[in-house]
């Protein structure tokens, strides 16, 4: 009458900001839990086991079938005691003779950095609780990484496009620019052109194996002014005549 407990499955939604530093979370589960009136051994009084009556004790039983212009038999587990030939003498009213019952439970997790979409992680032992005192089952997280509105993650490296001034990209200046751990700056040299990509070295994730972090790769994209008042547009003649345009 021991059995162990099944397996489950769990879906987790993280964000990439949770994927780069780790994170804990906390599970909250519809499962099979151990019965604590009986001690999860399915008998009230702790009487233990008798011979199943339906079967007596042979854990199968016959089945009579007609079809195909006959009576066919057949043998399958008994279902009052799933097989085992043994049923529990006085049953537990909580859990019926089974040991378990459903309950909710929470279960903590560690989520460690560098997982990525897909990745699985098991929680030994916080499956559902076996079967009169059987050994549980295994608890299996399935991580879903949620879309990040700036970075694009490829492996270890993630890569993300800024905006630059017109201004800025022609005469050079200082560029701030996203990073997963918070706001940075790059230095632009004067005449960078649109598509340009720097990189800034371990400002992507963590491998998980290694431990290395990889880069962020910072695709500028020049912003050429819309609305311009005469004056700027005078201004802005004056200039692409000095360049010889």
């Amino acid at each position: 009458g021991r059995k162990r407990g099944s397996d489950l499955r769990y879906n987790l939604e993280i964000t990439l900001e949770e994927v780069a530093k780790g994170t804990s979370k906390e599970l909250d589960l519809e499962k099979f839990v151990a019965c604590d009136t009986c001690g999860a051994s399915g008998s009230r009084s702790g009487g233990g086991t008798k011979t199943c009556t339906t079967c007596n004790g042979h854990g199968i039983v016959e089945q009579r079938m007609e079809g195909f212009g006959g009576i066919f038999r057949k043998q399958a587990a008994c279902p009052s005691c799933d097989g085992s030939g043994q049923e529990v003498s006085d049953p537990c009213p909580d859990c019926r003779g089974q040991g378990r019952r459903e309950d909710e439970d929470r279960i903590h997790i560690k989520v460690p950095a560098g997982v990525d979409h897909g990745t699985r992680l098991r929680s030994s032992g916080n499956g559902d609780a076996g079967t009169r005192g059987g050994p549980p089952g295994d608890l299996h997280i399935v991580l879903h990484v949620k879309r990040h509105d700036v970075f694009e993650r490829r492996g270890e490296d993630l890569f993300c496009e800024v905006p630059v001034s017109f201004g800025t990209a022609t005469l050079g200046g200082e560029l701030g620019v996203p990073t997963l751990e918070g706001g940075a700056s790059i230095k632009v040299p004067a005449g960078t052109q649109g598509g340009t990509i720097f990189r800034l070295r371990h400002r992507g994730v963590r491998d998980i194996s290694s431990g290395r972090k990889g880069d962020l790769h910072i695709e500028v994209r020049v912003e050429v002014p819309t609305r311009l008042d005469s004056t700027q547009k005078e201004k802005l003649r004056e200039f692409t005549e000095l360049i010889g345009e």
